[in-house]
């Protein structure tokens, strides 16, 4: 368990991220330029985000904080076309990436937002307006003092918590054993939330395994799970 003066509130401005450098294939650039205006979101920091318009129904919406190149995301959605998803990614290239294979598969239940999630659940997200987030391994920011950088911490858990509808669900992967028992901790004290397990959830049959995930078991890494769901 971490130290008791780690867990502690702070700055919601601290970046969760750091943009690296990625070069754009072909067909990445060409599905955004060619898919990029109907399923890219223009989000207006300070205004709400109109979540029914967004998807053209009033289905429920989950989001995707870091979809990276957008593999367990596709494949979610295309699992679920009753469930709208709202991607969120950084990074030019996994946007490009995620587009291509929503249109070669015609999937049409996913939005993506290419900014800073925390930017836009603070200012442009209603409250309870989700009915889950998914966070699969994020940034572990793993050097003690970088720890104030992680996602999964005090304020900003509140922050995502506050987002979450009744009975909607947090649903969190990484396959770093620190980072998982820092964001049990945070988790377990955030207002609003309960854990569904005593402490980590066993592994959800639906959500499908990356590559990221495959090569991190090769290199002998497991993956710690939890779920936690809004009171």
């Amino acid at each position: 368990m971490e130290e008791e003066d780690e867990i502690a509130e702070v700055d919601r401005s601290i970046r969760t991220y750091v943009l690296r450098a990625g070069r754009m294939t072909d067909s990445q650039r060409r599905a955004l330029e060619e898919l990029g205006p109907r399923l890219c979101l223009n989000v207006e920091p300070g205004r709400e985000l109109d979540l029914a318009a967004a998807f053209g129904n009033g289905g429920p919406v989950v989001a995707e904080i870091g979809f990276g190149m957008g593999q367990a995301t596709w494949r979610i959605a295309a699992d679920n076309p009753a469930t709208n998803y709202l991607g969120f990614e950084v990074h030019t290239p996994g946007v490009g990436k995620l587009l291509a294979e929503l249109g070669e598969r015609g999937i049409e239940n996913v939005r993506i937002v290419h900014r800073d999630a925390v930017e836009v659940f603070e200012r442009c997200l209603p409250p309870s307006s989700l009915a889950g987030i998914h966070v699969f391994y994020p940034d572990p920011w793993p050097k003690k003092r970088h720890h104030k950088r992680r996602l999964i911490r005090p304020g900003l858990a509140e922050l995502l918590a506050s987002r979450l509808a009744s009975g909607g669900y947090l649903y969190f992967v990484t396959d770093i054993e620190g980072y998982a028992s820092w964001a049990l901790e945070v988790l377990g004290r955030t207002a609003g939330l309960r854990n569904r397990y005593a402490d980590y959830a066993p592994r959800q049959e639906w959500r499908p395994e990356t590559k990221f995930e495959a090569r991190a078991s090769r290199d002998g890494r497991g993956a710690w799970e939890l779920l936690f769901e809004k009171a």
